[in-house]
């Protein structure tokens, strides 16, 4: 068992050290709020790589999975309870993963942080695992929106939740502009994706398009290719354009921040979309001369 952090006092901020498509906990954000986004950042990226990265067999990830789901909810109990029942116990429960867990329990216990949202993540985390160990992809454009509901749209509404921000209106925009980020992460790296043996064009759409299984495990363009991925990334751009007026439900900082998040994903958008297919063998990836353009257009949204 670890000493129990103090809920009243802020978690330090973690640095960001994955290269993201946008700004995260960035100068732009309501300092109040910069640790409790970086501690729920640290809880998604870890998660994902105990899914994604390294060598680690499936069995292995799986059960890593397991006990960091584990370490969510006994955060969680301890988070749920009073401030007089925190301190009276003045112990939070142990983890393989304090620097997670650490300032994640300050985070649910100032924050009340919404158990479901957190734990859709680690669902989705888990059945990607097991499609990936099965040499499944997702059969139908539904299947895959529905991995993005729980993969990614649970981070928007979390950063809601911080804002304050909780009309219907308001989250299912939040849930476009997620899903859009998802779905462009997944075109920008089909690159690196496909030779690892997972990618998330779906059977629905290779058989739509007549795109060949063998002609995208092989990397190969070929015009049914070419209009498959100009339909996926047509899809994200129209996720992302009725998303967008979020950013002016957002209050204050926050909210040119968001402006930022949306304008990355479209610049990441307009890169794939440029390379007519390409993004089969190459990976497009924000640059310096990317962000006078993306400012410009954050201004004037």
């Amino acid at each position: 068992m670890s000493p129990a952090p103090s809920s009243s006092a802020a978690p330090a901020v973690q640095p960001i050290t994955h290269y993201e498509n946008f700004p995260v906990a960035s100068w732009l954000c309501p300092p109040a709020l910069r640790a409790p986004i970086a501690a729920i950042y640290h809880f998604a990226r870890t998660a994902d790589d105990l899914a994604d990265e390294g060598d680690a067999s499936a069995e292995q990830r799986l059960v890593d999975l397991k006990d960091y789901r584990a370490d969510l909810l006994a955060t969680h109990a301890w988070a749920s309870l009073s401030h007089e029942q925190r301190d009276a116990k003045n112990i939070a429960p142990s983890s393989r993963w304090p620097e997670v867990f650490g300032p994640l329990a300050c985070v649910m216990a100032s924050h009340a942080l919404p158990l479901n949202l957190l734990d859709d993540l680690l669902d989705a985390f888990a059945q990607d695992v097991r499609k990936t160990a099965a040499a499944q992809g997702y059969e139908t454009q539904a299947e895959l929106l529905d991995y993005c509901r729980r993969s990614a749209s649970p981070v928007g509404r979390l950063l809601l939740h911080l804002y304050g921000v909780q009309s219907d209106a308001a989250l299912r925009m939040s849930d476009d502009i997620c899903t859009a980020l998802q779905l462009i992460n997944f075109w920008q790296d089909l690159s690196v994706d496909i030779p690892r043996g997972r990618h998330y064009l779906t059977q629905e759409a290779r058989e739509k398009h007549g795109a060949s299984p063998s002609d995208i495990e092989a990397q190969h363009l070929t015009p049914a290719v070419v209009a498959m991925i100009s339909e996926q990334t047509d899809l994200a751009r129209t996720l992302m354009l009725r998303g967008a007026p979020l950013v002016h439900q957002v209050p204050g900082r926050a909210g040119w921040e968001l402006r930022l998040v949306v304008q990355g994903g479209l610049r990441i958008l307009d890169k794939v979309q440029a390379l007519q297919g390409h993004n089969l063998t190459r990976r497009p990836k924000l640059k310096a001369w990317d962000v006078p353009p993306m400012l410009w257009r954050a201004v004037v949204m």
